[in-house]
């Protein structure tokens, strides 16, 4: 792409009212934001149009192309931030925990910290701070610190995990 007088004038103009680097670009045609940020700091362009105070938000309109061959494209423009608004759904997909039909809760020994061992569900039952605190006691399985019962909720399968978010 080549920088014509009459492309290098637009662009002081353009720049001159205050158009983003992307707005003058899509003027221009053929050209990138980044070739505009570049040819403006090439030319040295520096002071900007500002726009009225008593309207700070208003949408520009498009600046009439030069006479020549190309039409005038219009100039989109948002109002605000709303590029990076947040859009909601009314209901987010949440899917639904898994039931299990098939497992039985333990009934608790309500073992103390004393009375525990390696064999034993270290799973703990209520507040730490009260004094019926106590812990599952069932026997645990090969390997964890949990009966066959708690491993289940305490450790979800990676599938799973994933799944959820």
């Amino acid at each position: 792409m080549n920088w014509t007088d009459e492309r290098v004038e637009l662009l002081k103009k353009l720049w001159s009212e205050g158009l983003s680097a992307s707005q003058i670009a899509t003027q221009l045609g053929g050209v990138s934001r980044n070739a505009v940020i570049g040819k403006v700091h090439r030319l040295k362009l520096s002071g900007r149009g500002r726009a009225s105070s008593a309207t700070p938000r208003a949408k520009k309109t498009a600046p009439s192309a030069p006479k020549g061959p190309r039409p005038s494209r219009p100039v989109t423009t948002s109002i605000g931030a709303t590029a990076l608004q947040a859009r909601f759904d009314a209901e987010p997909d949440v899917a639904p925990a898994p039931r299990l039909s098939s497992v039985v809760v333990p009934i608790s020994r309500n073992l103390t910290l004393l009375d525990l061992s390696e064999r034993t569900c270290k799973w703990p039952n209520g507040d730490p701070l009260a004094e019926e605190f106590s812990f599952c006691g069932n026997d645990v399985g090969e390997a964890g610190p949990y009966c066959g019962y708690h491993s289940r909720v305490a450790y979800q399968p990676v599938a799973e995990r994933r799944r959820s978010r």
